[in-house]
Parts: C-alpha cells; sequence; structure tokens
C-alpha cells in the first residue's frame, strides 16, 4: 500500500482528470433528493475549489428549498466551528493559508448539532465501506469524532472509490458515498 501523500498526490490528479460539470450536477441532483438531506435541519457543507465536486450550485438549490446551511471555519490547533451562512456572499477567502478556501466570518450563528444535521464531506479517495482519505489536516475527523450522531455523506466521482486505503484509527468513516453513477451505503 503507498503512503497517504503519495495518494494524495494520486487521487488529486485523477479527481481532475474525472472533472466535469455534468457529472456534479448529477451528484447534486442525487443529493437533493435524498431522504436525509429533506429531513435534515441544518446541512453542513464545504467550499468547493479545485477539482472537488462543485458545492455552490449544490447550496444555492438547497437554500432556494429553505434549507438552513453552514459552512466551516478552521481554527487553531485543527479545530474547525461551522457558522450558518443565508448568502454565498458571507464567505470570503480563508485564512488557512494552505489552500485558501472560502469561509465564513466567524461571527455569523453556529448551528445546534442533531441527529438529523448532515455533513457533505470533502476528501480525495473512499473506500465502499466509508473509509476517507482526506487532505491530511484532520479537521473533519476532530469535528465528527466530537460530533457522532451527524450523518456524513461524501461526494465523489466513481473512479474515487478504491478497493483500500490507508486509514487509522482516527480517520473516521462516512455513512453514505454519493457519485454520479451510485449512491453507496457504508457498513462503517
Amino acid at each position: 500500500m503507498t503512503d497517504k501523500k503519495s495518494l494524495r498526490k494520486e487521487f488529486s490528479a485523477l479527481r481532475k482528470s474525472l472533472k466535469t460539470s455534468i457529472k456534479d450536477d448529477i451528484i447534486a441532483s442525487r443529493v437533493l433528493s435524498m431522504e436525509q438531506v429533506l429531513s435534515a435541519d441544518v446541512i453542513l457543507l464545504y467550499a468547493s475549489f479545485g477539482s472537488e465536486i462543485n458545492t455552490w450550485s449544490l447550496t444555492e438549490d438547497l437554500m432556494l428549498n429553505g434549507k438552513k446551511v453552514a459552512f466551516p471555519k478552521c481554527g487553531e490547533n485543527g479545530c474547525m466551528t461551522f457558522h450558518i451562512v443565508d448568502d454565498l456572499t458571507a464567505l470570503r477567502n480563508g485564512t488557512n493559508g494552505k489552500y485558501d478556501i472560502c469561509e465564513p466570518d466567524s461571527s455569523l450563528p453556529q448551528p445546534v448539532i442533531t441527529e438529523k444535521t448532515v455533513c457533505i464531506v470533502p476528501g480525495l479517495a473512499f473506500t465502499a465501506n466509508g473509509g476517507r482519505l482526506g487532505y491530511g489536516g484532520g479537521f473533519y475527523d476532530r469535528f465528527l469524532a466530537e460530533n457522532s450522531s451527524v450523518h456524513t455523506i461524501a461526494l465523489a466521482y466513481e473512479g474515487m472509490i478504491a478497493d483500500d486505503l490507508p486509514l487509522l484509527p482516527h480517520d473516521l468513516k462516512v455513512d453514505m458515498i454519493v457519485t454520479e453513477e451510485r449512491t453507496v451505503l457504508c457498513n462503517g
């Protein structure tokens, strides 16, 4: 098995080659019709960048459907908080430096996390049982460990689902993976 750093580079290049707006639209459409999303009290999203599956149009559709959405703000010591956003203009280029991801202002309200909260989780690759290769910061692993009642959904192109990934005990698994071809219910 290859080390995580090499795999991140490999899957990043693969994702870039797989990316199309048509696939992104299919994935968004699948997410919008999911019972977990339709009944969610709040949806925690990430601000997509680069070759990630587009979350911007998904967010707009969720807002048009009256859903409360929140975006992450990355802080010190790997801490991440989510803040409710009523308008996408509330997101600004982040201060975390490494990726320059758009983030909400920390003064925006934080959502109450419940068992009806859905978190759309980013990643570079996944296994069919929910294993996730993230970007290496551990932000989502720490947040989800503290908020275990959150239902997690990953967005991925079909080619980003691997047979095996080098996962560690602290690498949390997602509940579902939505691709342009299918929805994978993970065993955890």
